[in-house]
């Protein structure tokens, strides 16, 4: 029952949101969410959250929507920098920075595309991204559930199975074939492209958040989220699934 009510609400607020925030709350909240996340990604990673890489991830959520390529390779520098600082003048282990260099890629740049589908193609766009994202989500557990016997990637996630997988693809990249005409306005066939892109990057960001919690023998993110884990575990599949749909949207 708690899962079930915290889901209904994070929906609802997400909803909200989307729907009557101005674009620039919307960016506010969005680096919120996206440092919540980080500091999530750190913790499962075992590298300590600092206030540098933080900043860095908001900022890389912050830029990314504005105009202009060159933000991307500015944020790229500044990121660089940071990594030197830690590695050279504060003696951080090369994993651990590593891991911190990430973070803002990982986490902020496709949080920050992802505001950018708001910009360019309204609410519609956005709730059509999620869209596609929750119904191959709830695709592959019900497949999986009903005809699933052969195990995806048993070494990181057992429970996933290739047909549920399969599944998956299926109708998220229906849906977004059979929605995707009225709000993108474009032909079936590249938006079959495009549902397929966006699932199977969705399913890989599901996986790779349970690889790095496998190796840190964790089973959530945190426990921000009374019976869903953390913001890292909720929106996994989105951080690989958004800069296929953002390239799309933008080309």
């Amino acid at each position: 029952m708690t899962r079930v009510v915290s889901g209904i609400v994070l929906a609802a607020v997400a909803l909200a949101a989307i729907l009557f925030l101005p674009l620039l709350a919307l960016r506010v909240l969005t680096c919120v969410i996206a440092v919540l996340a980080a500091h999530e990604y750190l913790r499962v990673v075992g590298s300590p959250p600092r206030i540098p890489t933080l900043s860095v991830v908001a900022l890389t959520c912050w830029f990314v929507p504005t105009p202009g390529d060159a933000n991307l390779l500015h944020l790229l520098l500044l990121s660089f920098a940071v990594l030197a600082f830690e590695v050279l003048f504060q003696g951080a282990a090369i994993q651990e920075a590593a891991a911190r260099f990430l973070a803002p890629w990982y986490i902020g740049v496709p949080l920050g595309m992802l505001v950018a589908v708001q910009g360019a193609g309204g609410a519609a766009a956005t709730l059509l991204l999620l869209g596609t994202v929750v119904v191959s989500d709830s695709s592959q557990y019900y497949t999986g559930r009903a005809f699933g016997r052969r195990p995806l990637a048993p070494a990181i996630s057992p429970k996933k199975t290739i047909e549920g997988a399969i599944g998956g693809v299926v109708f998220g990249a229906l849906f977004l074939v059979l929605a995707g005409g009225r709000v993108l306005g474009a032909a079936p066939g590249p938006l079959a492209l495009l549902g397929l892109a966006v699932v199977v990057l969705g399913i890989c960001g599901d996986l790779f958040e349970s690889r790095l919690k496998r190796a840190s023998g964790l089973k959530d993110s945190s426990a921000l989220i009374p019976g869903h884990g953390g913001v890292l575990d909720r929106i996994d599949a989105l951080l690989f699934a958004t800069p296929a749909f953002y390239l799309f949207l933008r080309g």
